[in-house]
């Protein structure tokens, strides 16, 4: 297995992994995206009309390998 970091940048800046996790495929990486972009949503959904956010994945080496981002616009009318 090959440790990969998750750097979440959302409202409130960028927060860096710096612990990793151990994860095997490509399959368990989008997973571990979509499960950290969904808990993020779910907290700041509640009190913004306009949520971006994204996460980008390094290998050890810190080589970005992947880039996933999750928009919510809200209009009032």
């Amino acid at each position: 297995m090959k440790r990969y970091f998750f750097d979440l940048h959302n409202g409130d800046g960028p927060t860096t992994d710096d612990c990793g996790l151990e994860l095997e495929t490509r399959g368990d990486i989008a997973r571990h995206v979509a499960k950290i972009l969904l808990d993020v949503a779910r907290d700041e959904l509640r009190e913004q009309d306009r949520v971006l956010m994204s996460v980008t994945v390094r290998d050890v080496e810190g080589k970005t390998i992947s880039v996933a981002a999750l928009a919510f616009n809200n209009e009032w009318v």
